[in-house]
């Protein structure tokens, strides 16, 4: 062997995982999802034991992935995929976590059960501020009406008419959901990422936001994620060598369905658009058209067809009432604000509403150059949708954990650097831990956070320490 070709090979270090070391770490991790669901009950003991459970399987994801961008054979594209259920098997069945979201899924389905309109009436109004589906709510959302499209309203109804108000039955019928949204993702990531599959698997699938927010708090982001890769990778698969019309067309549908979870799903069409224009030769606005038609007629057949009608295009802006923390457009607001209060005067709310403002302006700015790339054949079709995706994230009026997902996923199957996805990572490793296990409202318990942040660091690191002396390998000295 020569120099150079010796010069070439992968480093292995200490923080690397060695091919048997992977199987630890699958275990580990599952160990942390077991610990995780007892976050779920009361008491300091139960939030220490899930703050470790967090730590311990965001320290197993990271160990994994310093293996698969190294390049090495393991772990192997099926391998992730069983350890994804592996983890995913403890969460279906614990009490919702990180967020109280599906509790107004069952509440605003009831509504819809009983023949109202979710989109116009609210839980508390519908059902009676006292019913046992109100309380459970939380205190913003109880008599805020749904803001989600009537795809979803019909499967809220529905779920709703089958577990005929039992509280654990519906829970676990939208967990069945929202896994058939992750399956969606599961098939369409390897389809669009190519070679680079098993980076794509465990950045987009495999990584703690999902576990935490498409499985555990069973939010409606993996049904609306899972439509639109699965439409992405159908009609940008129908464009490879010339257009193939009838793909392209249930491609497009699956698109439009996502939009009737959730609108964001709607930049899709636009970045498939542009792809069928830049194969075409042109005709950017004439396909333009065509794609809003299709979603008219998508949304005029769902709205029709589930008899839920037309009222969620009154309250898409709902979500974006409560002023969120994490949103970059809000902060500008809060920051005048506070100086306002030194001075007695109450500028938040106004100065909130005007970030917003400047935040669509610059989000339909960022849109229309990342288009305008990828339809002269500067950007690929799936980075365009990630880039749009995190645009509309990070300039929109509210910001979630689980919205992050909206762009890591897309961009995680993007042809990337290594460099890019360990950035990726990064964020959803802090994204991961920045959020309480506590579904809900958490003021009040600060001391049991202090105990149990405590608690789990101390555990995390010894696990750490032990994983770094058993099943990580040596490190090798270069020739």
């Amino acid at each position: 062997m020569s120099l150079s070709a010796i010069d070439r090979r992968p480093i292995t270090t200490s923080a690397t995982p060695s091919s048997g070391g992977v199987d630890v770490l699958r275990w580990t991790g599952f160990g942390g999802v077991v610990l995780l669901t007892g976050a779920a009950w009361t008491g300091t003991v139960a939030l220490a034991a899930g703050v470790a459970g967090v730590g311990l399987l965001v320290l197993s994801w990271a160990l994994l992935g310093r293996s698969v961008l190294a390049g090495r054979p393991r772990p192997s594209a099926r391998w992730l995929k069983r350890t994804l259920v592996l983890w995913c098997g403890p969460l279906l069945v614990a009490p919702p976590l990180f967020s109280l979201d599906l509790y107004s899924y069952l509440a605003q389905g009831e509504v819809a059960a009983r023949g109202l309109d979710p989109n116009a009436v609210g839980p508390a109004t519908g059902l009676g501020a006292t019913a046992d589906a109100v309380q459970r709510v939380g205190g913003y959302w109880q008599d805020t009406p749904s803001p989600y499209g009537p795809l979803f309203g019909a499967v809220e109804r529905l779920i709703a008419q089958v577990s005929a108000g039992d509280p654990v039955v519906g829970v676990l019928l939208h967990r069945v959901v929202e896994v058939l949204g992750l399956a969606l993702i599961v098939w369409a990531v390897p389809r669009l990422a190519g070679a680079s599959g098993r980076a794509a698997l465990w950045l987009g699938v495999l990584n703690p936001l999902v576990l935490w927010h498409l499985v555990a708090g069973a939010h409606n982001d993996s049904l609306m994620l899972g439509l639109m890769l699965a439409g992405t990778a159908v009609a940008l698969g129908a464009l490879r060598e010339g257009v193939d019309w009838w793909p392209l067309a249930f491609g497009v549908g699956l698109i439009a369905l996502a939009a009737e979870v959730k609108l964001p799903a709607l930049v899709a069409l636009a970045v498939v658009g542009t792809a069928l224009a830049r194969r075409r030769g042109g005709g950017f606005v004439l396909v333009g058209l065509g794609m809003a038609g299709a979603f008219l007629v998508v949304s005029v057949g769902v709205s029709v067809l589930t008899g839920l009608g037309f009222g969620w295009v009154r309250v898409l802006g709902t979500s974006g009432l409560v002023a969120s923390w994490m949103a970059p457009t809000n902060w500008f607001g809060f920051a005048i604000g506070g100086i306002g209060s030194l001075f007695g005067a109450d500028l938040t709310t106004t100065m909130i509403g005007v970030g917003k403002v400047v935040g669509y302006v610059l989000a339909a700015g960022v849109i229309a150059v990342v288009l305008h790339r990828q339809l002269r054949g500067r950007v690929d079709a799936v980075t365009a949708l990630g880039l749009v995706l995190a645009a509309v994230v990070l300039l929109g009026p509210v910001v979630q954990p689980w919205y992050l997902l909206w762009a890591v996923v897309p961009l995680a199957v993007a042809p990337v650097t290594t460099l890019v996805r360990a950035r990726l990572a990064a964020v959803v490793a802090v994204f991961a831990v920045l959020v309480p296990p506590l579904a809900g409202n958490f003021s009040g318990r600060v001391g049991q956070l202090v105990v149990g942040y405590a608690v789990g660091i101390l555990v995390v690191g010894a696990a750490f320490l032990l994983l770094r002396r058993k099943s990580i390998e040596k490190p090798r000295s270069r020739v």
